[in-house]
């Protein structure tokens, strides 16, 4: 199964660029089922109010729902205080499946974190180059799965690839994407330093085209085994983790007591929350 770990959808409101004006779905959808691609990770286009812009995900995901797979988007700093229940209610109510951060806005904080961990979902952070803040929540969430977006940088910075490359290698929770890295290289290198299970494709679209991003890790000329572990295999064993712990969560509420959060809700953290381990090899299937 091939599955791209990284594309947009919605409306942003800014409207002073492309990602936060429209990320229209309609040719990327045509253009991923041409290439081959089964599933789809879909997040916001930026927006000032995450809630709404969330809302607009899970629309398209239920257009779609066996090709779409919904993340939801939070800010760190405008979103504090409400960002368990921001994404609490999108993965009980939409059946999404992590967390999607731009350190363009802001990184990743502890209410984050935690918020992933609580819920047994990935975070899908782009750390805009800034590699070092890496370091630093890696660490300290060893039982929170975090896929770095672009090898570390969308815009070519190299500091950041290799930075990446090596955390990957250092940190067991640390994962990357391939969506647009331009300088091949340094995907052969997180390959060779890192592993096969260490990186995620993915296409930023729909301003990527799929099916150019799917090309490149062709040409990378991994086995057959590593090759489906970077198309599918590495994301589907970290989205393993929610689907169980998603299960058990909705099973022990009732409706009540999920419909009175709503997705600007406040929910404390200190959650009868329990996600069940996954037996040693289990499969999963979406």
């Amino acid at each position: 199964m091939i599955i791209d770990s990284h594309c947009h959808t919605g409306k942003g409101d800014l409207m002073t660029a492309p990602w936060n004006t429209d990320a229209p779905l309609a040719a990327y959808l045509r253009r991923a089922w041409a290439a081959g691609i089964d599933k789809t990770i879909v997040m916001a286009a930026f927006h000032t109010d995450n809630a709404q812009a969330n809302r607009q995900v899970a629309r398209m995901v239920a257009r779609h729902p066996t090709r779409l797979i919904g993340f939801a988007f939070v800010n760190a700093k405008r979103d504090a205080g409400r960002i368990f229940g921001m994404v609490k209610y999108a993965v009980t109510h939409w059946g999404f499946r992590g967390i999607k951060v731009h350190g363009y806005e802001a990184t990743p904080t502890r209410e984050i974190c935690e918020t992933a961990r609580a819920l047994a979902v990935p975070v899908l952070v782009d750390v805009a180059s800034r590699a070092e803040v890496v370091d630093m929540f890696a660490p300290q969430y060893p039982d929170v799965n975090f896929i770095v977006a672009h090898l570390g940088s969308f815009t070519d910075n190299w500091k950041a690839h290799q930075q990446v490359i090596y955390q990957l290698k250092r940190y067991p929770n640390v994962y990357a994407d391939t969506s647009g890295v331009r300088q091949f290289d340094y995907l052969v290198q997180a390959v060779r330093i890192a592993g096969a299970r260490k990186l995620i494709f993915g296409s930023d679209g729909p301003w990527l085209h799929p099916g150019l991003e799917l090309h490149k890790i062709r040409l990378l000329g991994l086995g057959p085994i590593d090759q489906e572990l970077v198309l599918g295999g590495n994301v589907l064993r970290l989205l393993r983790g929610g689907h169980r712990a998603v299960r058990h969560y909705t099973s022990t509420l009732t409706a009540a007591e999920i419909s009175k959060d709503g997705p600007d809700g406040t929910v404390s953290l200190q959650s009868e929350f329990h996600s069940e381990p996954l037996e040693e090899g289990a499969e999963y299937k979406l």
